[in-house]
């Protein structure tokens, strides 16, 4: 980059921090600052236009339009030039303006006499929070210097909004972080909660955005940088890296070792910037670019780039994770994304979670799931809008999340809290009552664990054993392969919680959403549909033998039953079952305890399973239905995809005539069929299930208790009429069928 414009952007920059310290409320700031810009760069205009809600721009400030259209004019987001910059993030450049695509002329500014134009967004790391505007008479194009030029200004602008430096009237000139936000995201887990915000990394505050010295400040970033490669040198050199984690964090040296990163940065600071703001508009910059690649495996690159650019602001700053805050009493954790180990060292403290990332089968969700944890995944902005200590509203029946809610909004939040509680009470009377319709059927409700922590539910709700008990939680959590002592010892204390219940063990489901940290993940287009489960423990038998061994060693003589995951064919049940006999044939000969009795069962979650021959059913000693992965593979719809997953309806009458042909076939040989999967824990799909012939359910806990009060209020004979009804009649769903008649039976 040129001296001349090196010394100009200082001067500048210097200018604007001398403006900005002098005494005075934010409309006069700003319009201090427009005036300054607008001289600096010989333009007739000036203008500040900052987000007033999430989707509209407000115009702040101005040099050159009409005074009376300040805070009058206002843009929704993508619309005009300047909501384009907003959407994009990225820099619109023209000599014509009038001429662009998606021009919106604005009357009421009297910017008709202005030809060129130039429009920058105001950024801090994924946060947008508006666009900084230069116009001119003259048809000119703005120079890559000028451009750059208004870039450095506007990442100075934003960490001063950050600062609070422009507060006044109206919501575009609100304090930040100050206001009620609600973010709209997707369930992880259900339930509700209220408490304060617990950032899992603390933001990192840049209070010096300007700097005195160029070449101090050029020392500095070299440092840090040199800090930063030699950290991440001596992570790889560890002897207990595996492959993959080797492959993540080699990653990482890419970008740390950069001389494009480094030079971007110094130039920043040559143009004035300090090392900080440096660091944090290359951060933005480089987010705005990748997250507009269609590349996904580029764009996943942001995470590395996001983790090494806050390393090496904490280098700079001195500001560790660690910042002294205490937790809250009620901790509700926000974060982008978190595995499940950390997870589990917050524990049962935690009142929720909210991620701006995650899935519904990430192991986090598989956690929040086990800890009875409410989870809000895909609330997109709430780690750069969330500050430690904010109030916050998590309701993870709707996925929906209030940060600084208002009082009303939160007195209906409490009461729908109370409401929930007073229903729980209710539903405690009925623990130790059977799940017993009106029409004299009792169906069997049991309960999914995974944790320890899972297991006193096994009492508080009423379940009558554990229909699924997921093994890989104990994997996933771990660094390194757990040993078999150890698993058998775990096991054991399974049994000995469930005090003589059933606990059906799911043996190892790995793979698609679930990879071990110490495990390669396959590169593979549709992991859902690839190498997982039972096809791994089958390909890889030595872990599928290690766990057989350490649940006969747990069972010690005592009853216990085993399924495999994601059978899709008869030939993988009878392999799979051969393994188990020969380990059990194995520890007897040691002189180990053998079961008393042993169930070997199955998922069947493929609906290739359902057309499985005769022999199948009458040699597996159980079946449960795995509804999620067997209603998405019916309908080809990827429950992780939020487009789809939520279009097929578990009532629809297709998928429920595929549940009858299954508990037909479970009933011609004889074979005890359960439905394992969160339709199992919704009241109204458990009943038409218990309705069309199931007699097992198997959910989380808490859903128990509902699902038990409406089975108790309802015919189910008179029910399964209903449904028939509807079938018969060619009903795509008999949802609507089944709603009027809850509703009659009400009334």
């Amino acid at each position: 980059m040129p001296e001349r414009s090196e010394s100009d952007s200082r001067k500048l920059l210097k200018r604007l921090r001398d403006s900005l310290a002098e005494p005075g409320q934010g409309q006069e700031r700003l319009n201090r600052v427009t005036h300054l810009i607008a001289d600096s760069m010989h333009t007739e205009v000036c203008s500040i236009y900052l987000f007033r809600d999430t989707e509209t721009l407000e115009l702040c400030a101005s040099e050159g339009l009409l005074a009376e259209s300040v805070h009058q004019t206002r843009l929704r987001l993508g619309e005009g030039l300047v909501g384009r910059v907003a959407r994009t993030a990225v820099p619109v450049n023209t000599a014509n303006a009038p001429s662009e695509k998606g021009f919106r002329f604005m009357p009421e500014t009297g910017e008709e006499i202005y030809s060129s134009f130039l429009g920058v967004p105001i950024q801090r790391v994924g946060e947008k929070l508006g666009v900084l505007v230069v116009q001119s008479k003259a048809a000119r194009q703005f120079s890559d210097d000028e451009v750059y030029a208004l870039e450095v200004v506007a990442m100075v602008l934003a960490e001063m909004t950050e600062l609070g430096a422009f507060l006044g009237e109206g919501a575009a000139l609100g304090a930040l972080h100050k206001q009620p936000v609600m973010f709209r995201g997707a369930t992880g887990q259900e339930g509700s909660a209220e408490g304060q915000v617990w950032l899992h990394e603390a933001r990192v505050v840049v209070t010096n955005p300007v700097a005195d010295d160029p070449e101090v400040e050029l020392t500095r970033i070299r440092a840090a940088v040199g800090e930063l490669r030699v950290s991440v040198d001596d992570l790889l050199a560890a002897q207990s890296l595996d492959k993959e984690q080797k492959k993540v964090l080699e990653a990482y040296r890419m970008f740390a070792h950069s001389r494009g990163w480094l030079r971007r940065m110094e130039e920043d600071i040559q143009a004035g910037l300090s090392a900080e703001a440096a660091v944090e508009k290359e951060q933005s910059a480089t987010r705005a670019r990748l997250s507009q690649v269609p590349d996904a495996y580029l764009r996943d690159r942001l995470h590395d780039l996001d983790d090494l650019s806050n390393r090496l602001l904490r280098i700079l700053t001195g500001q560790g994770r660690d910042t002294g805050a205490e937790l809250p009493e009620n901790p509700v954790l926000v974060a982008r994304n978190i595995g499940p180990a950390e997870l589990l060292e917050y524990g049962r403290s935690l009142r929720g979670v909210v991620l701006s990332e995650g899935s519904v089968g990430s192991h986090a969700a598989i956690v929040a799931r086990a800890l009875a944890i409410p989870l809000v995944i895909h609330a997109d902005g709430v780690v750069v809008e969330a500050l430690n200590g904010d109030a916050i509203l998590v309701d993870g029946d709707q996925g929906i999340v209030h940060l600084r809610p208002e009082e009303s909004v939160a007195a209906a939040f409490r009461d729908k809290i109370a409401m929930q509680t007073q229903a729980q009470l209710r539903y405690a009377d009925l623990r130790d009552k059977p799940a017993l319709s009106l029409d004299g059927r009792e169906i069997s409700l049991h309960m999914n664990a995974g944790l320890m922590a899972d297991l006193p539910s096994l009492e508080s709700s009423g379940a009558e054993g554990v229909g699924l008990f997921r093994t890989e939680l104990q994997f996933l959590i771990r660094n390194k392969m757990p040993k078999r002592d150890e698993l058998a010892r775990l096991y054991a204390r399974v049994m000995d919680a469930a005090k003589g219940r059933r606990v059906a063990f799911r043996t190892l489901d790995i793979g698609s959403d679930k990879v071990l940290p110490y495990m390669k993940p396959q590169d593979e287009p549709n992991p859902a549909m690839g190498w997982r489960a039972i096809r791994v423990g089958l390909d890889k038998p030595g872990v599928l033998q290690m766990q057989a061994q350490a649940l006969i060693r747990a069972a010690a003589g005592r009853p216990l039953s085993i399924m495999f995951p994601f059978i899709a064919e008869y030939a993988e049940y009878i392999d799979a079952r051969a393994y188990v006999l020969a380990q059990v044939e194995r520890e007897g000969a040691l002189g180990h305890p053998t079961p008393e009795t042993l169930e070997i069962g199955a998922m069947l979650e493929t609906p290739s399973l359902a057309f499985a021959p005769r022999e199948f059913f009458e040699t597996t000693d159980f079946l449960s239905i795995g509804g999620n992965d067997l209603k998405q593979f019916f309908f080809a719809a990827d429950r992780e995809n939020e487009r789809v997953r939520r279009r097929y309806d578990t009532l629809n009458a297709s998928f429920l005539g595929l549940i009858r042909q299954i508990i037909d076939r479970c009933a011609e040989s004889g074979t005890t069929l359960s439905f394992c999967g969160e339709d199992a824990g919704r009241p109204v799909e458990a009943i038409c299930l218990a309705a069309i012939g199931l007699q097992n359910l198997s959910m989380r806990p808490a859903s128990i208790g509902p699902v038990k009060s409406l089975i108790r209020r309802t015919d189910l004979a008179a029910l399964r009429e209903v449904i028939n009804a509807e079938c018969a009649k060619g009903s795509v769903s008999v949802r609507p069928a089944v709603m009027e008649f809850l509703a009659k039976d009400a009334n």
